[in-house]
């Protein structure tokens, strides 16, 4: 399907991400409820093309800008017991392709996290196009997975009462990324 029949006003070509008007978030069960968090510092861009099959998508994420609104949970967050800061200071992500599927936008892609690359897929929603006050065009787009940690040999935790434990396994990740045209 082309880009002119999903989206006209979308124009082929680079658009890259805008960190100041983005977000990347996930949450976690921690106890006996669940933690938000943001990662603050990442970059990425968004590569149009005729036909939407064919666009790409890439983003790299500094770890250590983890925040959840915790310092000393966030210090632990960024040691060898959880995400290993030290020695794994990006997050990648890398798209493999884009589909079409009871009419929403899939995004295949490998998400790469301590060196351990592994395949999700992102539920994307395509918001619009318009132009900024700064005469630039922007394009905007809310995304969304959820992953186990355990796949990518984040392990620590640490058993509660019974079957408890202080964290889950499972981590929903939202996007809301805005994209200017190069």
């Amino acid at each position: 399907m082309s880009i002119a029949a999903v989206a006209p006003e979308l124009t082929v070509g680079t658009w890259n991400i805008d960190p100041a008007h983005s977000e990347v978030t996930f949450v976690i069960r921690h106890l006996m409820t669940k933690v938000r968090g943001t990662f603050t510092d990442f970059t990425g861009s968004v590569q149009i093309a005729e036909e939407v099959s064919q666009s790409t998508a890439t983003a790299q994420i500094q770890v250590a800008s983890i925040d959840t609104r915790h310092a000393d949970r966030d210090a632990h967050v960024r040691t060898s017991d959880v995400l290993d800061v030290e020695n794994h200071p990006t997050m990648t992500f890398t798209t493999k392709g884009v589909r079409a599927q009871d009419g929403e936008y899939l995004l295949d892609g490998e998400l790469t996290i301590k060196d351990v690359t592994r395949p999700i897929t992102l539920t994307v929603e395509y918001n619009g196009v318009g132009e900024d006050p700064w005469g630039g065009t922007r394009a905007g787009f809310s995304a969304a997975t959820t992953i186990n940690r355990k796949d990518w040999g984040i392990e620590f935790n640490i058993p509660l009462a019974g079957d408890k434990a202080l964290l889950g396994d499972k981590v929903d990740i939202q996007l809301e990324i805005q994209a200017v045209r190069a």
